[in-house]
């Protein structure tokens, strides 16, 4: 293998070495590629187009590295990456949707259908957790839908339903208050807690 190794990369990245890290994205080595993405960033020298090239990566762990760093990108579309075929790739990129300040229509799209339909829960858990991050009222039905789901899912949910108001967001919060898992029921009542504060 030629060019910088991982070590080299990561510490380029808190030595100001622009160049070393920028070296990294051309490596074989995917390990080397996605701690270039992480060096870049953190140089604040991480451009959009570098990411969305990163996108379409042959190594998972690298779009799933890019998928993250795009949270504080909100110029860059994460929709390709919300169709991705490795499910943790799909996560990240949900998360990281929640972190812009605001999303297209075909982004609130994806991710209600990932909350629906989602095969993995993990999915439909960071898929939920993203709406209600967002909040558009168009996700209301289908967060409530998601306080069905498994455990995990429905802890996520009840916290997404934060944002909203109206009598059907009130019988999801009073259901999870009596829900079988511990977890849920906490939630709820942090949610609750979280209402009763003064402004």
């Amino acid at each position: 293998m030629t060019g910088p190794t991982r070590k080299d990369v990561a510490i380029a990245g808190h030595q100001g070495d622009v160049g070393t890290a920028t070296a990294g994205l051309a490596s074989d080595d995917g390990n080397i590629r996605a701690t270039a993405l992480g060096a870049l960033e953190r140089l604040n020298e991480l451009a959009d187009e570098q990411l969305i090239e990163a996108f379409s990566d042959d190594d998972p762990r690298v779009r799933r590295r890019a998928a993250e760093l795009a949270a504080t990108h909100s110029s860059v579309d994460l929709v390709p990456l919300l169709a991705d075929p490795d499910v943790n790739v799909v996560e990240m990129a949900a998360w990281s949707t929640g972190e812009h300040e605001s999303n297209r229509p075909a982004v609130l799209d994806r991710l209600l259908e990932l909350a629906q339909n989602a095969e993995e829960p993990l999915v439909r858990e960071a898929s939920v957790a993203a709406l209600g991050a967002i909040g558009d009222p168009v996700a209301v039905d289908v967060i409530i839908a998601a306080c069905s789901d498994k455990p995990a899912v429905r802890r996520r949910a009840v916290l997404a339903l934060a944002p909203f108001e109206g009598p059907a967001v009130e019988a999801a919060i009073e259901q999870a208050l009596v829900d079988r898992d511990w977890q849920v029921r906490q939630a709820a009542e942090d949610l609750r807690r979280a209402q009763a504060r003064p402004n």
